[in-house]
């Protein structure tokens, strides 16, 4: 069995993969946009001007896959519940990281030393989802 998160960015989509391809390497493994699907949406679900959004994509952190897409275009965005959790090999990494994810976000908790890390944080990023980020190794 595998759980892998499906996130749904209200027509950020493709702002968010960029982001994520830039600060945390992530590769993009498969994209359709909803003008390329063979079942068409509903008349009526998707706003005028949605057929270029993502309608579903793929994207690799290291071993991990996360499933993201527009979604329906509300503009009704919301991640509540729960954090994606990056853990890096050095403390320098988590810094770079961590900074990134947080410009344009939310700081939760400042990076500082716990008893199971050298160095932990937790913020929501530009597009408010939630990240623990975290030291895995001691340096």
């Amino acid at each position: 069995m595998q759980v892998e998160p499906y996130l749904f960015f209200d027509g950020r989509c493709e702002e968010a993969i960029e982001f994520y391809r830039k600060v945390l390497g992530a590769e993009v493994t498969m994209l359709m946009r909803f003008r390329e699907s063979p079942d068409p949406p509903p008349p009526g679900t998707l706003p005028a001007g949605s057929e270029d959004k993502v309608m579903h994509a793929n994207l690799r952190f290291g071993d991990t896959a996360v499933m993201v897409s527009d979604g329906r275009c509300t503009g009704q965005p919301g991640f509540q519940g729960f954090a994606l959790t990056v853990g890096l090999p050095d403390v320098a990494e988590v810094e770079r990281v961590f900074g990134a994810l947080a410009d344009g976000g939310q700081v939760q908790m400042p990076l500082e030393k716990t008893f199971w890390s050298p160095r932990f944080g937790m913020l929501s990023d530009r597009f408010g989802v939630a990240w623990m980020v975290m030291a895995v190794t001691e340096e």
